[in-house]
């Protein structure tokens, strides 16, 4: 006995399926060499960085010991802790460094007048960066 497939039989290649439609072959594509672009000179920068002035001899700088904001006061309102030419005993508070909403203190470790500070109220400052000048007495 054989069994053929009849006209009323749909086909395997008719029968729900999609028809194949033919895929583009990726071909090599050439392109004529162009000559390279004219190099541009770079703009020059557009403030140069103020240059930091070298300390005094007799003179100490007070650095951030971490990175966080600067700030001459313990509130908005409140008088800064420190001015240019004041006298600071031991143990005074010069400035705070808020690191990730911590106060930190930076004091005095010994007498000294204060000769310039650096930084603006409620800056940013990095580790290591110098805050304050100070003259020990």
């Amino acid at each position: 006995m054989r069994i053929r497939r009849g006209a009323g039989e749909p086909s395997p290649a008719s029968a729900g399926a999609v028809p194949k439609t033919p895929q583009p072959t990726a071909e090599p594509v050439y392109v004529a060499a162009q000559p390279a672009p004219e190099p541009v000179a770079a703009p020059p920068p557009a403030t140069a960085p103020a240059p930091v002035a070298k300390p005094a001899a007799n003179t100490e700088e007070v650095t951030s010991p971490m990175v966080g904001t600067f700030y001459l006061r313990s509130r908005p309102e409140s008088p800064s802790f420190i001015e240019k030419g004041d006298v600071v005993e031991t143990g005074q508070t010069l400035c705070i460094v808020e690191a990730m909403k911590l106060m930190n203190e930076i004091q005095a470790e010994k007498k000294c007048k204060v000769v310039d500070i650096l930084v603006d109220d409620g800056e940013s400052v990095e580790y290591g960066q110098p805050l304050v000048i100070i003259e020990p007495l």
